[in-house]
């Protein structure tokens, strides 16, 4: 492979690449240019705060992004079968780290949650990471599934049981349901049984319904959900401050840079409510071109899908969708008070290094999927036998 091609601007291949698949590039490009234009707004305050460089958090969110850029394009130039053939293998190796993370003292914590385990001065955040790889591996079951033997099967959905299970554990309500929803939408479009479906759904319900039960704070969300208004300044003060902030941006916004949430009112500015910074400061037009962006990344991912002649490919573009759109649209319902508050970064929008390197090379399999399902794949043809033994009679 060409190493230039690992830099996108020296990615001169481009220009023959499907149209799709340079849509898509463009806009997840464009998608992290903005995200990080925010970004800068909306962690200067508190970087400036905790480190005394306004620019903290914004200098390791370009290195992650450049980190994110090279195996972006070394995803989009590598065939997806062999991504294919070792995506079990990274599915393996998150899954050991995601209960890793359940061993006291491994583990990290931050607000009462393990989610991290720490790599010398690297956070690594198992949950975000496996999602592609989750994505992966289930369009690779379900898309040859019938030709699957029943132990197989059961193997496979058992691990991403553990998968679920564990990711719940930390505990991570949101992102369990958000892997467990992108699991079963692409056994949906992969056109399995509707016993099989209606059972785990019921039994992902329960398990949703158990776990709000059992442990208090998620029970506390969503009754401070129901009236943040009840206990402002309590349980419902992150859902309030993030209306406040919302609501003030009006039509316009008030200016980029000019939220006045940011300034230590609104709590995780810069991850969990990323929206509510950026709606205030862009207002309701921004958010509907926010809307429309995705609503345009989504036409796309379908597009790409229903062109797939592969149904292992078609079912990763599915699920690629479904895990960028679905996430985004859960953040965003967060903030705006539409769902009970959890924490779902904003794709290319929040701090974090493993949310931006989970989202580029998600995005960069679905125009992996894109290039291949337009492009003929260069077979190499058995050598010609010679001109004498060819006429020879």
């Amino acid at each position: 492979m060409n190493l230039t091609r690992l830099i996108p601007i020296f990615d001169n291949s481009v220009t023959s690449w499907a149209v799709e698949a340079r849509l898509l590039r463009w806009l997840t490009l464009i998608w992290l240019f903005f995200g990080l234009i925010v970004l800068y707004s909306a962690s200067y305050p508190v970087a400036d705060a905790r480190h005394g460089d306004g620019l903290y958090y914004f200098k390791r969110q370009i290195i992650w992004v450049l980190v994110s850029l090279i195996a972006f394009n070394f995803i989009v130039n590598l065939p997806l079968r062999k991504i294919l053939r070792v995506s079990h293998w990274f599915l393996g190796l998150f899954l050991l780290l995601i209960f890793v993370t359940l061993v006291p003292g491994l583990g990290k914590k931050a607000f009462d949650a393990a989610r991290w385990i720490a790599i010398g001065p690297i956070p690594i955040q198992p949950s975000e990471l496996i999602k592609p790889f989750l994505v992966l591996q289930s369009a690779r079951l379900f898309g040859q599934w019938e030709q699957l033997p029943w132990r197989v099967r059961l193997t496979w959905i058992g691990i991403f049981g553990l998968v679920l299970l564990g990711i719940l554990a930390q505990p991570n309500l949101s992102t369990t349901a958000l892997c467990g929803m992108t699991i079963w939408l692409i056994a949906v479009a992969a056109g399995l049984p509707y016993k099989y479906l209606g059972g785990t759904a019921i039994g992902g319900v329960l398990l949703a319904v158990l776990s709000i039960s059992i442990k208090e704070y998620q029970r506390k969300r969503v009754m401070s959900f129901l009236n943040p208004w009840a206990d402002a300044t309590g349980d419902g003060y992150q859902l309030v401050q993030s209306l406040l902030a919302v609501g003030s941006g009006q039509t316009w916004g008030a200016g980029y840079g000019f939220s006045q949430q940011k300034q230590f009112f609104l709590p995780i500015q810069d991850t969990d409510f990323i929206f509510a910074v950026f709606a205030e400061e862009f207002g309701f037009v921004g958010g509907i071109a926010l809307l429309l962006m995705l609503a345009v990344f989504t036409t796309l991912g379908l597009i790409v899908a229903m062109k797939a002649k592969n149904p292992t490919n078609r079912l990763v573009a599915i699920g690629v969708t479904i895990v960028m759109i679905g996430q985004s649209l859960l953040h965003i319902a967060v903030a705006t008070g539409a769902l009970p508050t959890t924490g779902l970064p904003l794709p290319m929008f929040s701090y974090g290094g493993n949310s931006m390197i989970a989202s580029l090379v998600a995005a960069a399999l679905l125009i992996r999927v894109a290039r291949e399902s337009n492009e003929a794949e260069v077979v190499p043809l058995r050598r010609t036998p010679s001109r004498r033994k060819l006429y020879k009679r």
